[in-house]
């Protein structure tokens, strides 16, 4: 009895004191919900059968819980309801079927869910087939011509796609940490950032932009960049993945906790850590030479998804560069081969890289390899190549030819292409008596043969013009030695323009093995000389900009308070000082080189300048050689430069870009060499004959 009395008091006594201890709980290391959501263009789809298609990413991380969708749309008034459908195809597999039905209100909407089950990791495809009719048969099961004009549906850009799902959490392995930075759900939701230390060096700097150009490369969110920022234990609140790149001396006190300074001698490490909750890979060293070299590892990712370990060392003999780039080449548009199936207008297209400041040559070729089915009607069938959605060839189907047929053309100068580009083969499949036929999903069908070939010649342009972006500052896909000169005063306005220099400048890069150096205040001509120079700040905190500002376009005025007007554009002296400039000027340190300004009278205004150049959706409202922006968005450039009258190009010129051609001359040359050399022992044979006979 006495022994109940006491458990019951020390029962009683613990469960009272636990009511003022702090409370501990299982770290939550369930997966993070998450909704990604695609939107679909405005787009019409018309004449009897017609479809069009949307391409969405499902990350490897991912669980994907549904995947709902929401149309907008608008029909034709002429719509026969009972005899037109739509069906929504996933991944090539019906799911949902419906009958357009015109109502009261304009704008019809539907909303249904995916079947998890038909998603896949990578790319999926969400295809709107619409047969849409508008006669009426007079006549019970009559048969009669489709008549496309009235034949419409308008899907309107509000209609999304949504992958609703839970991401699993990082893995302790570099690999796994590379795919969770470049996830679109990281990016798109400002969950990642690459850091280095406030009191940087110029080593670190390009270290770290050398590894945000190789993962720029690689992001799939066009519009959003990945930031180059400085660290902060307030960084680690707001993000779930980090990168932060420092030599030794300058990392936190927790990161020198985990990796000693034994660990760095005479080698860089990338190390994954977990800094208060938040997966970061630290890239450092005690050497500046080392820590560049793992910046140029942490910018080829085929090597960084191929490590599986939290940590890699890196060497003064550990190879971490990418193969170099052959810009002039023959390349495959297909790995194996692409079927296209149904009747009427069908059409795949293959995208083709190119850095930006390269244009298609003399000489570039196509040869398209494909079959078809043989029960078209061969009258009205045929193929026709687009490069950019312009024309370049058609050919009618034939029967003799269905089992293997072909198309070589070349594509023409005049289309002036340069940077990247696309490649169609559309094939419009006729059925003979279409009308009277059911539709059936694999007949007709084409095949575009994994032999197709492109026969790529290309040549540099040269004029510095932002038309011509990201020339000269890459060159055949690697930085083409580049000086960035910061401004004195490094603000957060600084780090985001940068930012947004170097993730349009990483996706054009392809390789790894160019060179980017930084400069500060202290500067001297000299290190200016044989560089590409992108000056970033006002006239106040850059002594470069100062230094240049007569040779600018836009120039300063007195003081460098403000821009001035010039014989483009007057400028109001309250609104010269609320704007920023992109200029792009020849180097005044070296000839045959340039300079670019990033330049406004205050940080916030190179800022805006800067994001003229941060991404393709931007750049293309940058032309000629200089250009003002302001807060409101609005946006004017123009040429300054006078234009050379481009000298023809001689036949000498163009016969020395065409490898086959002078494969061809030499062979004609040999052979006219040899042809001389029998005439001329002919001759010397039929002359001594003819002395001897005269003797």
């Amino acid at each position: 009895m006495w022994n109940r009395s006491v458990v019951r008091v020390a029962l009683s006594i613990f469960l009272f004191l636990g009511l003022f201890l702090p409370t501990v709980q299982a770290e939550n290391v369930s997966p993070a919900a998450g909704q990604m959501q695609t939107h679909l263009s405005d787009t019409s789809l018309t004449g009897g059968i017609t479809y069009t298609q949307q391409f969405f990413r499902v990350e490897n991380y991912w669980n994907v819980t549904s995947v709902d969708i929401h149309l907008d749309y608008q029909l034709s008034q002429l719509l026969q309801n009972e005899r037109s459908s739509v069906t929504l195809y996933m991944n090539g597999t019906p799911f949902h079927s419906f009958r357009p039905q015109l109502g009261e209100k304009v704008q019809q909407q539907l909303d249904l869910t995916v079947p998890a089950s038909m998603i896949i990791k990578g790319v999926n495809t969400l295809m709107i087939q619409g047969h849409l009719e508008t006669n009426a048969p007079t006549v019970q099961n009559a048969c009669l011509p489709t008549d496309n004009r009235d034949n419409w549906l308008q899907i309107a850009k509000s209609s999304r796609i949504a992958v609703n799902y839970s991401s699993e959490p990082i893995q302790d392995s570099i690999q796994d940490f590379q795919r969770h930075f470049i996830g679109q759900d990281s990016v798109t939701n400002g969950q990642i950032a690459i850091a280095v230390a406030p009191e940087n060096t110029a080593p670190e700097l390009e270290a770290a932009t050398y590894a945000l150009s190789g993962l720029a490369k690689v992001n799939q969110v066009t519009d959003k960049p990945i930031p180059l920022t400085t660290y902060s234990s307030d960084l680690t609140k707001t993000k779930k993945a980090l990168i932060l790149v420092s030599l030794y001396e300058h990392l936190p006190a927790e990161v020198k906790a985990v990796i000693k300074e034994g660990d760095v001698a005479q080698k860089a490490v990338l190390q994954l850590l977990n800094l208060n909750g938040v997966k970061t890979l630290v890239i450092t060293s005690n050497d500046a030479t080392l820590l560049i070299k793992a910046g140029r590892l942490a910018a080829n990712q085929t090597l960084l998804t191929q490590i599986n370990a939290p940590q890699k060392e890196v060497l003064a003999t550990t190879e971490v560069d990418t193969p170099a780039v052959n810009v002039s080449r023959t390349l495959p548009l297909t790995e194996s081969g692409d079927k296209l199936v149904g009747d009427r207008h069908r059409e795949k297209a293959y995208f083709i890289s190119l850095p930006g400041n390269r244009s298609i040559a003399d000489g570039s070729k196509l040869r398209i390899n494909f079959r078809y089915a043989r029960n078209v009607d061969f009258d009205r069938s045929l193929v026709t190549i687009l490069v950019n959605d312009t024309p370049i060839g058609s050919k009618r189907l034939s029967t003799e030819l269905a089992d293997g047929d072909h198309m070589e053309l070349t594509i023409p100068k005049s289309l002036n292409i340069s940077g990247n580009f696309t490649v169609k083969a559309a094939f419009d499949l006729e059925l003979k008596n279409n009308s009277c036929l059911a539709n059936e999903d694999q007949m007709p069908w084409a095949f575009v043969e994994k032999d197709s070939l492109l026969q790529l010649n290309t040549k540099d342009r040269t004029e510095l013009l932002f038309n011509n972006y990201p020339y000269p500052f890459l060159r055949d896909g690697s930085y083409n030695q580049v000086t960035v000169v910061l401004p004195t005063t490094r603000d957060v306005y600084m780090y985001q323009s940068l930012t947004n220099v170097f993730n349009l400048l990483g996706r054009y890069a392809q390789t790894n093995t160019g060179n980017v150096q930084y400069l500060g205040g202290n500067l001297q001509p000299e290190q200016l000389k044989g560089r590409q120079i992108i000056a970033i700040g006002s006239y106040e905190d850059n002594a470069v900009i100062a230094a240049n500002n007569d040779k600018l376009y836009f120039r300063y005025g007195a003081g460098g308070q403000g821009f001035v007007s010039n014989e483009k554009l007057s400028i109001e002296s309250g609104y010269g000082k609320r704007i920023g400039s992109l200029q792009l000027i020849d180097s005044p340190y070296q000839s045959g080189f340039g300079l670019m300004a990033v330049t406004g009278s205050r940080p916030e205004y190179a800022y805006l300048a800067s994001k003229l150049i941060g991404s393709e959706g931007s750049l293309w409202q940058v032309f000629g050689d200089g250009a003002i922006t302001d807060a409101d968005g609005n946006v004017q450039a123009y040429r300054f430069k006078k234009e050379a009258a481009s000298a023809p190009s001689t036949a000498l010129d163009d016969v020395l870009a065409r490898k086959d051609v002078l494969g061809f001359m030499a062979a004609a040359g040999l052979v006219a060499l040899l042809v001389i050399l029998s005439l001329i022992l002919m001759i010397r044979k039929y002359a001594k004959k003819k002395r001897r006979d005269l003797r």
